[in-house]
Protein backbone atom coordinates (compact mmCIF):
# COMPACT_ATOMS: atom_id res chain seq x y z
CA UNK A 1 0.00 0.00 0.00
CA UNK A 2 1.07 3.64 -0.93
CA UNK A 3 2.14 5.74 1.63
CA UNK A 4 3.23 9.45 1.47
CA UNK A 5 6.80 9.10 3.13
CA UNK A 6 7.59 13.29 2.74
CA UNK A 7 5.74 15.37 0.36
CA UNK A 8 6.00 14.38 -2.67
CA UNK A 9 7.59 11.16 -1.87
CA UNK A 10 5.40 8.30 -2.41
CA UNK A 11 6.73 4.71 -1.22
CA UNK A 12 5.39 0.85 -0.95
CA UNK A 13 6.17 -2.96 0.16
CA UNK A 14 9.53 -1.43 2.14
CA UNK A 15 10.21 0.26 5.36
CA UNK A 16 11.91 3.09 5.31
CA UNK A 17 15.05 4.23 5.33
CA UNK A 18 17.39 1.75 3.98
CA UNK A 19 21.00 2.07 3.60
CA UNK A 20 23.08 3.03 1.04
CA UNK A 21 25.76 0.57 1.72
CA UNK A 22 23.48 -2.27 1.20
CA UNK A 23 23.08 -1.66 -2.46
CA UNK A 24 25.72 -2.39 -5.06
CA UNK A 25 24.79 -0.97 -8.31
CA UNK A 26 22.34 1.88 -9.37
CA UNK A 27 20.66 1.78 -12.68
CA UNK A 28 19.07 4.78 -14.69
CA UNK A 29 17.11 5.57 -17.22
CA UNK A 30 18.00 8.13 -19.62
CA UNK A 31 15.75 10.49 -20.91
CA UNK A 32 13.18 11.98 -18.88
CA UNK A 33 15.34 10.73 -16.13
CA UNK A 34 18.52 11.37 -15.65
CA UNK A 35 18.03 14.44 -18.47
CA UNK A 36 15.57 17.19 -19.11
CA UNK A 37 14.66 15.72 -22.55
CA UNK A 38 13.59 13.13 -24.59
CA UNK A 39 16.02 13.34 -27.57
CA UNK A 40 14.49 12.11 -30.20
CA UNK A 41 11.57 14.47 -29.88
CA UNK A 42 14.25 17.19 -30.31
CA UNK A 43 15.97 15.75 -33.34
CA UNK A 44 12.65 15.40 -35.05
CA UNK A 45 12.49 19.26 -34.41
CA UNK A 46 15.16 19.40 -37.17
CA UNK A 47 12.58 17.44 -39.57
CA UNK A 48 9.74 19.13 -38.48
CA UNK A 49 8.29 16.48 -37.29
CA UNK A 50 8.43 16.67 -33.34
CA UNK A 51 4.52 16.46 -32.43
CA UNK A 52 4.39 13.41 -34.39
CA UNK A 53 7.54 11.51 -33.13
CA UNK A 54 6.41 13.40 -29.31
CA UNK A 55 3.02 11.68 -29.64
CA UNK A 56 4.35 8.18 -30.44
CA UNK A 57 6.92 8.41 -27.16
CA UNK A 58 4.22 9.66 -24.87
CA UNK A 59 2.37 6.40 -25.93
CA UNK A 60 5.28 4.17 -25.54
CA UNK A 61 6.71 5.46 -22.52
CA UNK A 62 2.93 5.49 -21.02
CA UNK A 63 2.61 1.86 -21.54
CA UNK A 64 0.01 2.52 -24.26
CA UNK A 65 2.31 0.91 -27.24
CA UNK A 66 3.25 -2.09 -26.28
CA UNK A 67 6.03 -2.72 -28.84
CA UNK A 68 8.62 -0.31 -27.82
CA UNK A 69 11.11 -1.65 -31.16
CA UNK A 70 8.10 -0.92 -33.55
CA UNK A 71 6.83 2.08 -31.95
CA UNK A 72 10.95 3.29 -31.94
CA UNK A 73 11.45 2.21 -35.32
CA UNK A 74 8.09 4.30 -36.69
CA UNK A 75 10.00 7.45 -34.81
CA UNK A 76 13.35 6.69 -36.75
CA UNK A 77 11.71 6.57 -40.16
CA UNK A 78 10.20 10.19 -38.94
CA UNK A 79 14.27 11.39 -38.44
CA UNK A 80 14.83 10.31 -41.83
CA UNK A 81 16.99 12.99 -43.76
CA UNK A 82 17.61 15.07 -40.36
CA UNK A 83 20.95 16.67 -40.99
CA UNK A 84 23.91 14.88 -38.37
CA UNK A 85 24.43 18.69 -36.71
CA UNK A 86 20.85 18.20 -35.36
CA UNK A 87 22.05 15.86 -32.52
CA UNK A 88 24.92 18.41 -31.31
CA UNK A 89 22.64 21.08 -31.44
CA UNK A 90 19.92 19.13 -28.84
CA UNK A 91 23.27 18.28 -26.78
CA UNK A 92 24.63 21.96 -26.31
CA UNK A 93 21.11 23.64 -26.26
CA UNK A 94 18.42 21.68 -24.78
CA UNK A 95 19.81 18.95 -22.95
CA UNK A 96 20.30 19.40 -19.37
CA UNK A 97 21.31 17.26 -16.42
CA UNK A 98 18.26 16.90 -14.11
CA UNK A 99 17.94 18.24 -10.88
CA UNK A 100 19.91 16.01 -8.19
CA UNK A 101 21.47 13.65 -10.77
CA UNK A 102 25.13 14.81 -9.81
CA UNK A 103 24.65 14.90 -6.17
CA UNK A 104 23.30 11.41 -6.27
CA UNK A 105 25.41 9.76 -8.69
CA UNK A 106 28.50 11.32 -6.67
CA UNK A 107 27.14 10.03 -3.68
CA UNK A 108 26.10 6.34 -4.33
CA UNK A 109 30.02 6.07 -6.28
CA UNK A 110 31.21 7.51 -3.16
CA UNK A 111 29.90 4.68 -1.19
CA UNK A 112 31.47 2.13 -3.62
CA UNK A 113 28.39 1.74 -6.02
CA UNK A 114 28.95 1.15 -9.53
CA UNK A 115 26.12 3.42 -11.82
CA UNK A 116 24.70 1.85 -15.10
CA UNK A 117 23.09 3.55 -17.62
CA UNK A 118 20.57 2.24 -20.14
CA UNK A 119 18.66 3.93 -22.56
CA UNK A 120 15.97 3.55 -25.08
CA UNK A 121 17.93 6.69 -26.35
CA UNK A 122 21.22 7.04 -28.92
CA UNK A 123 24.43 6.48 -27.97
CA UNK A 124 25.29 9.99 -28.90
CA UNK A 125 23.87 11.69 -26.19
CA UNK A 126 24.51 8.39 -23.99
CA UNK A 127 28.12 8.58 -24.19
CA UNK A 128 27.90 12.41 -23.50
CA UNK A 129 26.04 12.21 -20.06
CA UNK A 130 28.39 8.77 -18.84
CA UNK A 131 31.03 11.38 -19.34
CA UNK A 132 29.50 14.16 -17.49
CA UNK A 133 28.57 11.73 -14.32
CA UNK A 134 31.49 9.50 -14.65
CA UNK A 135 28.91 6.42 -15.07
CA UNK A 136 30.84 2.99 -15.88
CA UNK A 137 28.10 0.91 -17.83
CA UNK A 138 25.93 1.80 -20.17
CA UNK A 139 23.98 0.69 -23.26
CA UNK A 140 21.95 2.28 -25.76
CA UNK A 141 20.69 2.76 -29.52
CA UNK A 142 23.16 3.61 -32.60
CA UNK A 143 22.36 5.73 -35.13
CA UNK A 144 23.35 5.14 -38.59
CA UNK A 145 24.14 8.05 -40.48
CA UNK A 146 25.23 8.51 -43.96
CA UNK A 147 26.64 11.16 -46.14
CA UNK A 148 25.89 13.72 -43.02
CA UNK A 149 22.15 12.26 -42.56
CA UNK A 150 20.37 10.19 -40.15
CA UNK A 151 19.17 7.65 -42.43
CA UNK A 152 15.76 6.66 -40.13
CA UNK A 153 17.54 3.28 -39.02
CA UNK A 154 19.87 2.32 -35.76
CA UNK A 155 23.07 -0.19 -36.83
CA UNK A 156 23.21 -3.52 -35.13
CA UNK A 157 25.49 -4.26 -32.11
CA UNK A 158 26.98 -7.25 -30.98
CA UNK A 159 24.08 -7.25 -28.47
CA UNK A 160 21.13 -6.31 -30.61
CA UNK A 161 19.98 -3.44 -32.80
CA UNK A 162 17.43 -1.95 -30.03
CA UNK A 163 18.11 -1.28 -26.33
CA UNK A 164 13.99 -1.77 -25.38
CA UNK A 165 12.54 -3.00 -22.02
CA UNK A 166 14.17 -6.64 -22.31
CA UNK A 167 17.38 -5.30 -23.44
CA UNK A 168 17.25 -2.81 -20.03
CA UNK A 169 16.35 -5.96 -17.62
CA UNK A 170 19.15 -8.25 -19.81
CA UNK A 171 21.85 -5.65 -19.37
CA UNK A 172 20.95 -5.08 -15.64
CA UNK A 173 21.38 -8.88 -15.02
CA UNK A 174 24.31 -9.14 -17.09
CA UNK A 175 26.29 -6.54 -15.06
CA UNK A 176 24.83 -8.13 -11.72
CA UNK A 177 26.56 -11.77 -13.02
CA UNK A 178 29.82 -9.39 -13.61
CA UNK A 179 29.88 -7.98 -10.69
CA UNK A 180 28.75 -10.62 -8.82
CA UNK A 181 26.23 -9.65 -6.79
CA UNK A 182 22.36 -10.16 -6.75
CA UNK A 183 20.06 -7.98 -8.55
CA UNK A 184 18.22 -7.42 -5.03
CA UNK A 185 21.25 -5.34 -4.19
CA UNK A 186 20.57 -2.60 -7.06
CA UNK A 187 18.63 0.35 -7.60
CA UNK A 188 17.04 0.57 -10.69
CA UNK A 189 15.40 4.42 -11.44
CA UNK A 190 13.07 5.10 -14.92
CA UNK A 191 9.78 7.32 -15.75
CA UNK A 192 8.33 5.13 -18.58
CA UNK A 193 6.51 1.44 -18.98
CA UNK A 194 10.09 0.81 -20.62
CA UNK A 195 11.98 0.61 -17.59
CA UNK A 196 9.64 -1.84 -15.82
CA UNK A 197 11.16 -4.85 -16.62
CA UNK A 198 14.27 -3.69 -15.40
CA UNK A 199 12.80 -2.02 -12.22
CA UNK A 200 10.87 -5.56 -10.90
CA UNK A 201 14.79 -7.13 -11.23
CA UNK A 202 15.78 -4.88 -8.62
CA UNK A 203 16.27 -4.45 -4.80
CA UNK A 204 15.01 -1.23 -5.25
CA UNK A 205 12.65 -0.05 -8.20
CA UNK A 206 12.83 4.15 -7.88
CA UNK A 207 9.93 6.07 -10.47
CA UNK A 208 11.00 10.00 -11.29
CA UNK A 209 8.58 12.11 -12.29
CA UNK A 210 7.06 8.73 -14.08
CA UNK A 211 3.80 8.19 -16.18
CA UNK A 212 0.91 6.65 -13.78
CA UNK A 213 1.78 2.91 -14.52
CA UNK A 214 5.26 3.42 -13.28
CA UNK A 215 4.51 5.19 -10.49
CA UNK A 216 1.76 2.73 -9.02
CA UNK A 217 4.33 -0.36 -9.48
CA UNK A 218 7.60 1.30 -8.39
CA UNK A 219 8.73 1.15 -4.51
CA UNK A 220 9.38 4.76 -4.23
CA UNK A 221 7.97 7.31 -6.35
CA UNK A 222 9.69 10.98 -6.57
CA UNK A 223 6.63 13.10 -7.45
CA UNK A 224 8.18 16.52 -6.85
CA UNK A 225 11.49 17.67 -6.68
CA UNK A 226 15.07 15.83 -7.65
CA UNK A 227 16.68 12.53 -8.23
CA UNK A 228 18.58 13.45 -5.51
CA UNK A 229 15.52 12.97 -2.69
CA UNK A 230 16.35 8.99 -3.34
CA UNK A 231 18.86 10.03 -0.32
CA UNK A 232 16.03 10.24 2.36
CA UNK A 233 14.70 6.49 1.46
CA UNK A 234 18.26 5.41 1.07
CA UNK A 235 20.52 6.81 3.93
CA UNK A 236 24.12 7.55 2.90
Amino acid sequence: MQQEFAPGLVIQGFKAPLKLQDFKLIAFDMDSTLINIECIDEIADATGRKAEVAAITEAAMRGEITDFKDSLRRRLALLKGAPESALQEVFEQRLRLNPGAKNLVDTCKAHGMKVLLVSGGFTFFADRVCEMLNIDFSRSNLLDIADGHLTGQVVMQDWGDICDGAEKRKMLLHICAQMGISPKQTIAMGDGANDLLMMGEAGLSVAYHAKPKVREQAMVAINEGGLDRLLEVVKA
